[in-house]
């Protein structure tokens, strides 16, 4: 899933790609994205890019002269679980390419499409951050920092400290993978009371006897919490391509698998959160993990394999099999809390089936012909 590097790494590709191009005409929506028209039409304008966060706003610039004179129009786009920029020839448009902006002529006619395969992004118009969510963790450190050790009384703390860095008002561009790399860094067991963790850098002083290159050499050989909730994005974006994502090609990704110590990796262990998601760590989960669930252990031979072939979620057949309805995006709700990870589709628990009370006496057997459908009623085994 993109996180806060992948959109800076997008916003990056974005500004290179389209600094010398003159895009022209309507912006184009596919028919089946549920997502809102963009009413913008230009003979020549301009795209530049700006992250914040877990979201990316794209603005159309007129340029002069330009008919029909208008104002600019800037879209907010969230990514989703799958979301991406790319730019391609007008005719050789990529599946799943759900917005499309085409340059003018002359010159060869390109496309700068948003795709995304599994249509959990969104974009809103009006350029507007989303609100409620925090400052950015990789370009507002400061103001990040200082707005989560002023909120530690807020009831988002009383959980994990693995559930609690998913809460985008406090940790805005944190994710799934960036939880695990940095919790590992530190060995703070994922299910730790979160105010446990970050109280005691409300503390933190450093030694007024100390320089300041002693200073800032004790920060880089010690870092806390939300100084690697700052430095291990930043890593990410130095690695360059387009971080973490099916759409990064093979060197891109090999690189960023490389980097990865904790998430998904041989030797390390899994727990689901309460919100479903797969958090990876190593040794004692903590005292706040669910009870009775079941750790697993990330086994050697997947190593070949890279995260992105596999999916935290139920498989299709595997969804068939447990009894689950299938997985499709109208079950995801709009307004999805920005206390859990809001671009991550909810993993349903797996239920219990009910067992028939015994009966006394003889128990007659009942004929079903082959083609008579299950009296199970759909979606009972799940919860």
């Amino acid at each position: 899933m993109p996180e806060g590097p992948e959109l800076h790494l997008a916003s990056h590709f974005v500004n290179e790609a389209c600094r010398e191009l003159v895009f022209g005409g309507c912006v184009e929506k596919s028919p089946v994205s549920r997502n809102p028209e963009v009413p913008f039409e230009s003979s020549a304008y301009s795209i530049s890019a700006l992250a914040r966060g877990k979201e990316l706003r794209l603005t159309l610039s007129p340029l002069p002269g330009a008919q029909p004179p208008r104002e600019p129009l800037a879209l907010v786009f969230r990514f989703g679980m799958t979301g991406s920029f790319q730019l391609v020839p007008s005719d050789a448009l990529p599946p799943h390419a759900h917005l499309r902006f085409y340059t003018a002529p002359p010159g060869p006619r390109l496309a700068l499409c948003f795709v995304d395969i599994r249509r959990f992004g969104r974009w809103d118009l009006g350029g507007e951050w989303q609100p409620g969510r925090g400052p950015c963790v990789l370009l507002e450190y400061e103001q990040f920092r200082e707005n989560v050790l002023r909120n530690l009384a807020d009831k988002a703390f009383d959980r994990p400290i693995c559930e609690a860095l998913l809460d985008q008002r406090f940790f805005n561009g944190i994710g799934n993978y960036l939880r695990a790399e940095i919790l590992y860094r530190l060995r703070i067991p994922p299910f730790e009371k979160a105010r446990t963790v970050l109280e005691a850098l409300q503390q933190r002083r450093p030694s007024p006897e100390l320089t300041l290159s002693q200073k800032i050499r004790a920060k880089l050989q010690n870092p806390d919490l939300l100084e690697l909730c700052h430095s291990v994005p930043k890593e990410v974006v130095q690695l360059g391509g387009k971080g973490y994502g099916s759409e990064s090609g093979e060197e891109d990704f090999a690189a960023f698998r490389a980097w990865l110590r904790c998430y998904s990796a041989p030797g390390m262990s899994s727990l689901r959160d309460r919100h479903g998601r797969t958090i990876w760590f190593q040794g004692d989960p903590g005292p706040l993990a669910p009870k009775g669930g079941k750790s697993r252990k990330k086994k050697s031979q997947g190593a070949q394999q890279g995260p992105e072939d596999r999916v935290e979620a139920p498989s299709r057949t595997q969804r068939a099999q447990r009894g689950l309805p299938k997985q499709t995006t109208a079950q995801v709700p709009e307004g999805t809390s920005l206390q859990q990870d809001p671009e991550a589709p909810p993993v349903r628990d797996k239920g219990k089936r009910r067992r028939r009370k015994a009966t006394s006496g003889r128990h007659r057997t009942r004929k079903i012909k082959a083609d008579t459908p299950s009296l199970e009623p759909e979606g009972t085994s799940a919860s």
